[in-house]
């Protein structure tokens, strides 16, 4: 039985409204993923308060609906938050 190609030489998947719901804050429109605990599985830096979102921290994955000047897709502008720090985003 032939193996399936490895996932990292793929292209990436686009980034999408249907993987998420839709926010909009004073910079523009959001796609908001929540990413439950247990999906949890990579450290990360909250860019709201600089803090470490450490393993099995249930937090959210951010990228503006419209990518900034010289992204080709909101995978370039994702950013991970803890839920606190993005809803007190504005």
């Amino acid at each position: 039985m032939a193996r399936r190609p490895s996932k990292h030489l793929r292209s990436p998947r686009p980034l999408s409204a249907s993987l998420g719901r839709s926010e909009v804050k004073s910079d523009g429109r959001w796609i908001i993923k929540n990413i439950p605990a247990e999906r949890a599985e990579k450290r990360y830096l909250c860019p709201g308060c600089n803090r470490d979102i450490p393993v099995g921290v249930a937090h959210l994955v951010a990228w503006p609906d419209e990518p900034h000047i010289g992204s080709s897709t909101g995978l370039d502008d994702r950013r991970h938050w803890h839920n606190a720090c993005w809803a007190r985003r504005r």
